[in-house]
């Protein structure tokens, strides 16, 4: 018999959600080429090679970003010790709230995600650059 857990998704994304900043895709899509900005696209390379990216962003594997993020990690990417702002996505904004909330639990400031996610983004009318493999 598996074992019982004591908290499942839905609670951690509730919990997340009501602890971290949510951006509207309006106002995603306004800031998308702000300089201030850093997007990350934490969707698995495969899923970025099949419905592109928002353009500019930065890939980091979601189970990469405490490491990426922690300056002292040999994993650390430079990316995430600029000066900026950094919005998170995935596909529906699930995986981007969870990591949001690891990212600001780290101590990473100015930190949000997007509302809806990637899926979210195409769906309202987003930019997209296409990857090839």
């Amino acid at each position: 018999m598996a074992p019982q857990i004591t908290k499942g998704y839905k609670k951690l994304l509730e919990e997340a959600n009501n602890q971290i900043d949510t951006i509207s895709i309006k106002d995603a899509i306004s800031i998308q080429k702000n300089k201030n900005y850093n997007f990350i696209d934490l969707r698995d390379f495969r899923e970025i090679q099949r419905s592109g990216r928002i353009p500019g962003s930065f890939s980091c594997p979601r189970g990469m970003l405490e490491f990426w993020i922690d300056p002292e990690s040999p994993y650390h990417k430079e990316i995430f010790s600029q000066k900026k702002n950094f919005v998170f996505y995935c596909a529906s904004a699930w995986r981007s709230a969870l990591a949001t909330k690891a990212a600001k639990e780290m101590g990473l400031p100015n930190v949000s995600h997007i509302e809806g996610g990637f899926t979210n983004w195409v769906k309202s009318g987003g930019e997209i650059e296409k990857i090839s493999g």
